[in-house]
């Protein structure tokens, strides 16, 4: 039988739900570098010691709030999935289109999934590797449709790579670079890359 939580336990889960609450809002309207503790505990109607009692650090706190990020881009990813006879190339197409939306329309908080500075003694978090793992799933399908005879460590290096080129394409051009290009471009851009990539030899 299930032990009932404490009053205690679920005072501080809801201190917990409200500061990730309030971290998801300060981060989606300021960013990253705008949230800071004392700010946090005033709106959660805490002191900021009581910060430190649910979470060991501000680090911590954003990490929860990445997962919620985290999980709201996978299933906007996985939305723009059709049918599923569509060409393995427009699948790939549709979905960079869904993360460049997904950036532009949440800027802030995407960002913060890849500003989040962590030493390289701290672990990564199973389940924030489990929901990078999800997302690259969803690019890896249609990779192995694409290429059926790749073994599985080329597929895995497709992917890491077509993600890492989605991704660098849609930073720069929602950061206006210079080597960037007009956030309407963009999309055509990357279906481009997508397009030519798809159709080169395995890499060794």
């Amino acid at each position: 039988m299930t032990k009932a939580p404490s009053k205690t336990e679920m005072r501080r889960a809801a201190l917990r739900d409200r500061l990730i609450d309030h971290a998801e809002e300060i981060i989606a309207r300021d960013g990253l570098a705008a949230l800071k503790a004392r700010d946090l505990a005033g709106l959660a109607g805490c002191s900021v010691g009581a910060i430190y009692t649910v979470f060991p650090d501000l680090n911590a706190l954003v990490m929860a709030v990445n997962g919620r990020t985290f999980r709201r881009l996978g299933a906007a990813v996985s939305a723009s999935l059709g049918a599923q006879d569509s060409a393995p190339q427009d699948s790939l197409i549709c979905m960079s289109q869904a993360y460049l939306a997904f950036a532009a329309e949440n800027t802030q908080a995407w960002r913060a999934l890849f500003d989040l500075e962590m030493s390289v003694e701290q672990p990564v978090p199973a389940w924030y590797l489990a929901e990078l793992a999800a997302l690259f799933a969803l690019i890896a399908a249609p990779l192995r449709r694409i290429f059926p005879d790749w073994s599985a460590p080329q597929i895995d290096l497709m992917t890491r790579a077509l993600f890492s080129s989605v991704h660098g394409i849609v930073l720069l051009g929602l950061e206006k670079r210079i080597s960037g290009v007009p956030v309407d471009r963009i999309a055509q851009m990357i279906a481009v890359v997508l397009a030519n990539v798809t159709d080169r030899p395995a890499p060794e």
